[in-house]
């Protein structure tokens, strides 16, 4: 599991991006910083600018992939899918514990390490989320 969030800037953009701020005019902040205020500010507004528009493409995406389910009839049934589709929770402990024992359980493929695996995945089956 990464912590990186999915709309990240590439580090080739923001390069891009630090080079360009460096150019900008004085007369376009009254930053009282300076320079550096400027750069701040352009690379902050070049920054929420490619984020907003990457989270636009994502939801038009997500949009276009649930315009035939037939499930979702009213405008409050499509906006709940979409917000669960772009914000996903994070994945519960015991969640993830039971990926991780099915993982774990793919590496070593004996019928020895399942029957061991068993009483673990009832334990976490029992387990509240």
């Amino acid at each position: 599991m990464t912590n990186q969030h999915p709309i990240t800037p590439p580090p080739k953009l923001v390069a891009r991006w630090r080079s360009a701020a460096s150019n900008v005019p004085a007369s376009l902040s009254t930053d009282p910083r300076g320079s550096n205020g400027r750069i701040i500010d352009y690379i902050s507004t070049k920054a929420a600018r490619w984020g907003a528009d990457q989270e636009l493409e994502a939801c038009c995406k997500t949009l276009e992939d649930i315009w035939d389910n037939e499930d979702l009839v009213t405008l409050s049934d499509v906006l709940r899918w979409l917000r669960a589709a772009r914000r996903p929770k994070p994945p519960s402990l015991k969640e993830q514990a039971k990926a991780d024992l099915d993982r774990l359980i793919a590496l070593i493929p004996t019928e020895g390490a399942l029957a061991m695996a068993e009483p673990i995945r009832r334990a976490l089956e029992q387990l509240d989320d």
